[in-house]
């Protein structure tokens, strides 16, 4: 009911500020356009997972796809990788110098070659567990509907053409694919995550320091050279240091039993 609410006081909002009556509307227009922003709000489970499919389909088709050295790497990685929560996965390399990574709720996982760089496998299998504890934990499925509202919302500016997810542009769908990856989420999320990560490395039989020694590699690389390279893991993965000492205390709790 609070995105209800929002939908409209935007809509008034622009409607004040002159936005909408400079587009020659007409009732119909206006009711699907409407429509089609309230349809975020009520997206089912099924839909996003539709909805994450076509994006990543998307990005895929607008990035480089590496299919040597980077693919072979992380295909050796994650070979004992067959799913999250009972959702099979499909990974991907993409050769980007950005520090970044992401995973989907249809099983998707990509990796940006930047990443793999910086990173040893310990530390690559950490961050790729935090991403798919966002997955198992459905904070991605709430940044895939934030970022469909807001494409939603958008659209009650730029067209009323009643779409549907079955139907949305390229367009669309690559400014999609950009909100979700650069969507922030909160420190109790990302918290969940890191524990998330933390189980996923020492299950596939790698040291429990990989999640400490890659947050605190992100935090160095902040602030250095290379800091334009993972200003959008860092921007999106806030309290990064809070979280690598949170990593590292457990670490060595671990490591003591």
């Amino acid at each position: 009911m609070k995105k209800i609410a929002l939908i409209i006081i935007s809509v008034l909002a622009l409607s004040g500020c002159g936005l909408i009556s400079k587009i020659n509307w007409d009732t119909a227009q206006l009711q699907q356009a409407t429509q089609m922003a309230l349809s975020a709000v009520t997206i089912t489970d099924a839909q996003v997972i539709a909805l994450s499919q076509q994006t990543v389909q998307q990005l895929d088709a607008q990035n480089t796809i590496d299919n040597g050295t980077y693919a072979k790497r992380l295909n050796n990685l994650l070979a004992s990788v067959k799913d999250i929560d009972g959702v099979p996965v499909n990974y991907k390399v993409y050769k980007l110098d950005e520090v970044n990574a992401f995973a989907c709720g249809d099983g998707s996982i990509r990796v940006y070659s930047g990443l793999m760089d910086i990173m040893n496998d310990d530390e690559l299998m950490a961050i790729i567990g935090h991403e798919c504890g966002h997955v198992s934990h459905q904070d991605t499925k709430h940044a895939m509907k934030n970022a469909y509202l807001a494409a939603a919302a958008r659209g009650v500016i730029a067209s009323a053409g009643g779409t549907t997810i079955a139907t949305l542009s390229k367009g669309v769908l690559g400014d999609l694919g950009e909100s979700y990856i650069s969507s922030q989420y909160s420190q109790k999320q990302e918290f969940a995550a890191d524990e998330y990560g933390f189980q996923f490395a020492v299950e596939h039989g790698h040291t429990p320091y990989s999640m400490a020694t890659a947050l605190e590699k992100l935090v160095k690389l902040s602030t250095g050279s290379q800091a334009s390279k993972v200003q959008k893991m860092f921007s999106s993965h806030p309290d990064s240091e809070t979280r690598a000492a949170r990593m590292r205390e457990k670490a060595d709790k671990y490591s003591k039993k």
